[in-house]
This record gives C-alpha cells, sequence and structure tokens, in this order.
C-alpha cells in the first residue's frame, strides 16, 4: 500500500521494491544512505559550479568588454570538452536530486528529515563559501 500522506514507521520501500525495510536497523542504515547521497548532491553541486567559474574564468582569444549581460555569449566560447563535462556533471546532480525526491515520496516522515538535514548539512559543508555569489567584474577603463 503507497502512503498518501506523512506517516512514520520503519516499514518503508524507498525508491525500488527491492529496498524495503523491516527492521529498525535496516530503517536507520537506510536514512544514514539518504542522509549521505543527499550530502554528496550538494558537494556535486559545487563542483559543477566551481568547473563552471574555472572553466569561464580562462582567458579567451576573442577580444571584447566583459559586460555581464554578455555572460551568455562567453559561456558559449568554453570549448567542447568543457561544455561535455559541465553538461554530464549536470546530468549526474540532476539524476541525484530526482531520486532524492523520489525517496521523499515514500511519504515516510524520517526519510523526509534524513534528506533535508542531508541537504543543509551538505550545503553548509561545501556550498556556504559564497564562491557561487562571487562576481568579478573586469573594469578596462579603471574608473572608480
Amino acid at each position: 500500500m503507497m502512503h498518501m500522506t506523512f506517516y512514520w514507521g520503519k516499514k518503508v520501500t524507498i525508491l525500488f521494491d527491492s529496498w524495503r525495510t523491516d527492521s529498525w536497523a535496516g530503517y536507520l542504515l537506510s536514512l544514514i544512505a539518504l542522509f549521505a547521497v543527499a550530502a554528496f548532491y550538494q558537494y556535486m553541486e559545487d563542483r559543477r559550479v566551481r568547473f563552471k567559474i574555472i572553466a569561464r574564468s580562462k582567458p579567451s582569444s576573442t577580444p571584447g568588454i566583459g559586460a555581464p549581460f554578455l555572460l551568455p555569449v562567453a559561456a558559449s566560447r568554453l570549448g567542447p570538452p568543457a561544455r561535455f563535462a559541465s553538461a554530464i556533471l549536470f546530468g549526474v546532480n540532476s539524476a541525484i536530486g530526482y531520486l532524492l525526491m523520489l525517496a521523499i515520496m515514500s511519504f515516510n516522515a524520517g526519510v523526509f528529515i534524513a534528506v533535508v538535514v542531508g541537504l543543509a548539512v551538505g550545503y553548509l559543508l561545501f556550498r556556504s563559501g559564497g564562491e557561487e555569489d562571487l562576481v568579478v567584474l573586469e573594469n578596462p577603463c579603471a574608473c572608480a
């Protein structure tokens, strides 16, 4: 029977029919695994963002003014290997995110809490440094 509201209990099916928990030990191991996967999701997101920043920070051979509204044009200057690697990282991270969402859709409150706390701890450990908020603007006229 599939639950349509949140419930507490050790008996839960997570993602696959073969991933069923019937004991407290299996349930706790499943929660720890979901916590770790959620933290890993944040780690992978941090790697993807850092890779994108590093790939964009390479000097381009095209002369021009770096303006914020030209960022999509600058992104198209990434080489095919960098774009492919970025797409692979995005795909893997999207798959992990959707699997976490499907695990939450088991409607078990423990699963929900494990995933949300894992995402929060992963964000704290890997993404709270603020690197993705850092924007460097080159000012060729040095009018400061």
